[in-house]
């Protein structure tokens, strides 16, 4: 089969609509990393994600009965936007199911290349079976984003093109992992020609569906992904893709919300292009790597795969970024309610510089103070400030890696409530389409009282939002009930030292 690979590859006819992209040394990234790092510019593709290879090369191979049928795909973006480009090159008319939570951006680039779109479920799944249903009812042909050897062979044109623009020895080449089309297609390639290479996959640490499937030896289905790198939230890897990647991928590493952001800042640095999230899983896993391994001198690939990337979610990127280079610690620190205690805590803090700094009054003897504080020496600097604050008398909770402290507390301290009863509190997050947000807060306010509110839209799928409700004791059974029957994703948050520190009943 590897070499069937070989030769659907050598002769893909990806390049009708798709481009030979660029590799770019990445000259900030290779100095400050002390190795030679290469980005293989996918990102610079007509509809900017390599995903048009594999859409086309499909498409270039069905017969003229085929075409004459139309085709169909579900997708929330980057494969759908390659798919409408592709149908058009060809004339052949094409259906794009995408979920309604798919933002207007990504909707309006498919109808602008000529792709009919139908909005239909909340998830990627939903839309998929509604495509599938459709296809069949139609008599239309299914493109799928990743499990298929014609789109596998397009994404392994990248290898084709990567060995020819880097003749010299390569030590590793660190790929994005969604379905797992493009590590099938690029690790297919490379381990025929060239094995001593190693092939990583990166997901993120909250979609880890390949790295699941290869550790327990059989592909899984995650019960939930992440939202952030919404271009690899999969929740289970194809058939084909797995099989081939346990032959030919030598490891999957995960890496953080945080660590993307960061990721995504250096790729910026270099080249002056915001990538997406899941364009700037590759070199946050370098990173990480290079960490791990202490290795110096070596010469190490990233595959920028894509960036379709709408603007309100740089906010949330530039918040994180700093977080994810280990340049920010979030501190929870209890001082005394007196005159001149800010002086003495900002003197501890030292020459640091304050990104935040956020007070509540807590009570007639201490208050508490949430702080962001710059770092230059990464951990071992967050490290000794912790321990030369608790030295000095300051109980002090460490909020760098605590999401929900990241996430809302953050943007909210100085909720606190007294004498409030019955308080319970969570994260949700649910679909964010027009009157989503009023459905949900509808549901909630018909049975029990809200106490506590916070949203932010960080211009992806899925809103994010933090309630405090007011639930007897005596009525817990039926509102896990309601949960249950919300149907939204949801995490119980009243243990949170966040929320006993800064809005906890006092």
């Amino acid at each position: 089969m590897s070499d069937n690979y070989l030769k659907m590859i050598l002769n893909s006819r990806v390049y009708d609509v798709a481009r030979e992209t660029p590799l770019d040394f990445a000259c900030n990234l290779s100095r400050r990393l002390g190795n030679d790092i290469w980005l293989k510019r996918e990102d610079l593709q007509p509809v900017f994600s390599f995903k048009l290879r594999g859409a086309y090369n499909r498409i270039a191979s069905l017969s003229d009965a085929q075409c004459e049928s139309g085709i169909i795909t579900a997708s929330a973006g980057n494969h759908a936007q390659g798919v409408a480009l592709a149908a058009q090159h060809r004339g052949i008319k094409s259906l794009i199911v995408m979920p309604r939570t798919t933002p207007g951006i990504k909707v309006k680039a498919v109808q602008a290349l000529g792709g009919k779109t139908l909005l239909y479920g909340d998830t990627y799944d939903e839309a998929y079976a509604h495509a599938l249903q459709l296809a069949d009812e139609r008599g239309l042909v299914f493109i799928h984003p990743y499990d298929d050897p014609e789109v596998i062979a397009g994404q392994g044109t990248i290898a084709m093109e990567l060995l020819q623009q880097h003749r010299d020895g390569l030590d590793a080449v660190f790929v994005p992992v969604g379905g797992g089309g493009l590590i099938a297609g690029i690790a297919t390639y490379i381990k025929a020609l060239r094995p001593e290479i190693r092939i990583i996959g990166v997901e993120p640490d909250d979609a880890p569906c390949m790295y699941e499937a290869l550790k327990r030896k059989r592909r899984v289905v995650l019960d939930q992904v992440g939202i952030f790198a919404d271009g690899v939230a999969v929740r289970q890897v194809g058939k084909e893709p797995y099989r081939l990647a346990r032959k030919y991928v030598d490891e999957v590493m995960l890496v953080s919300t945080d660590e993307i952001c960061a990721a995504t800042k250096d790729i910026f640095d270099d080249t002056r292009a915001m990538v997406e999230p899941a364009g700037a899983l590759a070199v946050a896993a370098i990173k990480k790597y290079v960490e791990r391994e202490a290795v110096e001198g070596q010469k190490l690939v990233a595959i920028n795969s894509g960036a379709n990337i709408n603007f309100d979610r740089l906010r949330h990127v530039a918040e994180r970024a700093e977080l994810g280079e280990r340049r920010e610690a979030l501190l929870a620190v209890t001082i005394p309610e007196c005159p001149g205690s800010f002086l003495k805590f900002c003197r501890a803090l030292g020459k640091r510089g304050i990104t935040e700094f956020n007070y509540r009054y807590a009570a007639a003897s201490e208050a508490h103070v949430f702080a962001g504080v710059q770092l230059a020496g990464g951990d071992e600097e967050r490290g000794e400030l912790l321990e030369k604050l608790a030295d000095e008398g300051y109980p002090v909770v460490d909020m760098t890696d605590n999401e929900m402290a990241k996430s809302h507390i953050r943007f909210m301290v100085g909720g606190r409530a007294h004498n409030l009863e019955d308080e319970v509190l969570y994260r949700f997050e649910f679909p964010e389409r027009p009157g989503a947000l009023l459905k949900f807060l509808s549901s909630i306010g018909k049975r029990w009282n809200i106490s506590l509110f916070h949203y932010r839209n960080h211009g992806a799928a899925y809103g994010r939002v933090l309630v405090g409700i007011q639930v007897p004791a005596g009525d817990r059974k039926r509102f896990c009930a309601f949960l249950d029957e919300l149907g939204y994703t949801w995490f119980e948050e009243l243990g949170n030292p966040a929320y006993s520190l800064f809005l906890g009943n006092g």
